[in-house]
C-alpha cells in the first residue's frame, strides 16, 4: 500500500524510546518543509485546518470531507508521516468510523479521537464537556473498525485533566486502552507529577498537547512514555504574519525588491521540488 510505509516508520517511533516534537503542518509546502528539516511527523491540527481551509475560528465549522481532503494534499506532497487531530469524528460513533475511513484513504499515519462534547450545543457555550465514559468507548471501538490498514495508528484523546480531573482521564484512558487504541492523547498535563500518575496507569503511547516549561525536559518525557509531545502551531501563525506584513508594506508603497523575509530563488526551487519537475520534463516531453 502507498501510504504503508511513513505509517511504519511512525508505529516504529511508538515502540521506540524517545519522544519527538513533531513539525506543525498545514499545506503542501509546509509539509515539504518539515520533511526536508527532518521532522519526523507532522502534525496537522483540526483548528489549523479549519484556519488553513476556511479562515475560521476552531469552532468544528469545517466538514470532514474538507478536512480530509487537506490532509491527502499534506500527504501527497512528501513523504512525511503525518498525525491529524480528527476532532470528536464529526459526530457520533457512525461518523467516527466513516471518520476513520476517510482519513486513511486520504494517507495519514495517525489520527485521534477526542471525547469532547462538540460542537457545543444551544445554551453551553463557553461550558466544555465531555461525552459519557460509554459513549467514549463506542467512539474508539468504531475507530477501529473503520481501519483497514492495521499499521494505521488510532489514538484516543480526551480534555479529561483540566475538566473532570486526573482520576476521570486516568480511567478513560484505561478504558479506550481496554477498547484497543493505540496510543493516548491528553490535553490538559501541566505538571510532571500528572504526567507520571497517567504514565503509571496506562500500558500504551502517550501523546501531548501543547507542553508548558515544566514538561520541556525530553528526556523526562521519553522516560514516561511520551512519544510524540505538541509545541504548538507557531509556523502557521508565522505565515499569517509575514503575509500580513508583506501584503501591508505593498499597499503602503515599499517596492517589491526591497522587502524583507522573502523566501529566495534557492528555497522556492527547494519547496516545489524544481529539479524533479525539470528532469520528469526532459524524460517525458523531450525538454
Amino acid at each position: 500500500m502507498y501510504w504503508t510505509e511513513r505509517r511504519e516508520r511512525l508505529r516504529a517511533l511508538l515502540a521506540g524510546d524517545r519522544c519527538v516534537h513533531p513539525g506543525s503542518v498545514y499545506d503542501a509546502v509546509s509539509a515539504r518543509i518539515a520533511e526536508d528539516l527532518g521532522f519526523e511527523v507532522g502534525m496537522f491540527a483540526g483548528s489549523i485546518g479549519s484556519l488553513s481551509v476556511l479562515g475560521a475560528p476552531d469552532l468544528i465549522t469545517l466538514t470532514l470531507t474538507e478536512f480530509a481532503a487537506q490532509a491527502y494534499r499534506i500527504c501527497r506532497a512528501g513523504n512525511l508521516s503525518l498525525l491529524v487531530d480528527a476532532d470528536h469524528g464529526y459526530g457520533n460513533a457512525l461518523n467516527v468510523k466513516r471518520t476513520v475511513e476517510e482519513l486513511e484513504t486520504a494517507g495519514v499515519s495517525a489520527l485521534t479521537i477526542e471525547d469532547t462534547v462538540l460542537p457545543q450545543p444551544y445554551g453551553d457555550i463557553g461550558n466544555t464537556r465531555l461525552i459519557p465514559l460509554e459513549e467514549g468507548v463506542g467512539k474508539m471501538k468504531a475507530a477501529l473498525a473503520g481501519r483497514q490498514d492495521k499499521n494505521l495508528v488510532v489514538a484516543g484523546r480526551t480534555s479529561a485533566v483540566q475538566i473532570t480531573g486526573i482520576a476521570d482521564a486516568i480511567k478513560r484512558a484505561k478504558a479506550y486502552q481496554a477498547a484497543g487504541v493505540d496510543a493516548m492523547f491528553f490535553t490538559g498535563i501541566k505538571t510532571r507529577e500528572e504526567l507520571q500518575a497517567v504514565a503509571a496507569e496506562i500500558k500504551i503511547p502517550i501523546f501531548l498537547g501543547s507542553i508548558g516549561p515544566a514538561l520541556s525536559d525530553k528526556d523526562f518525557l521519553s522516560a514516561n512514555g511520551v512519544r510524540i509531545a505538541l509545541q504548538g502551531h507557531q509556523p502557521v501563525m508565522a505565515a499569517i504574519r509575514a503575509t500580513y506584513e508583506t501584503l501591508k508594506a505593498l499597499r503602503e508603497g515599499t517596492p517589491p525588491g526591497e522587502l524583507k523575509g522573502v523566501a529566495s530563488a534557492d528555497l522556492m526551487k527547494q519547496v516545489t521540488r524544481d529539479k524533479d519537475f525539470k528532469r520528469w520534463t526532459k524524460e517525458f516531453l523531450g525538454g
